[in-house]
């Protein structure tokens, strides 16, 4: 599959992986490269590692714990999105936890399908990521570091 960079719309980062209790559930927490001294790294999802079920790769940016949430759809598309809800998260309860195909908010409740995830936005949804440009990396997602720093505040 073809390598992606990713981007979030409208929103106002990361050395080393921070272990979750979602991640635990989901995936252990993925290695991020280290980047030069006062940059914050890219966050690497190696494709082959995704299936239907979604699966939490957390990071620490800044100080700040991140997790981002990725699956393969059932078009057989790489879906992901940040592990924040987009009403919930000033509640510190505003994530997802995986039950089945399905994503739950731990603050409302809201239910969200696996097939949505990084597509739907706005309301209580996961913060989506955007596909943005092939960096030409083979089968592995990026999330740049520039983007992990600007999406902190979410967190």
């Amino acid at each position: 599959m073809l390598a992606l960079v990713l981007g979030v719309a409208g929103l106002v980062g990361c050395t080393a992986a921070v272990k979750t209790p979602e991640a635990d559930a989901g995936a252990a927490p993925q290695e991020t490269a280290m980047a030069a001294a006062g940059e914050t790294a890219d966050m690497t999802i190696p494709e082959d590692e995704l299936t239907g079920t979604p699966r939490f790769y957390a990071t620490e940016v800044e100080g700040t714990p991140m997790e981002v949430i990725a699956l393969l759809a059932s078009d057989g598309k790489v879906r992901t999105a940040f592990n924040t809800c987009q009403v919930c998260y000033s509640s510190g309860r505003g994530y997802y936890k995986a039950n089945g195909d399905e994503l739950v908010c731990q603050n409302c409740g809201n239910r969200f399908v696996g097939d949505a995830v990084g597509i739907v936005g706005g309301g209580c949804n996961p913060v989506p990521i955007l596909e943005k440009e092939s960096n030409g990396r083979d089968d592995i997602i990026v999330i740049s570091g520039e983007l992990l720093v600007k999406t902190r505040a979410i967190f």
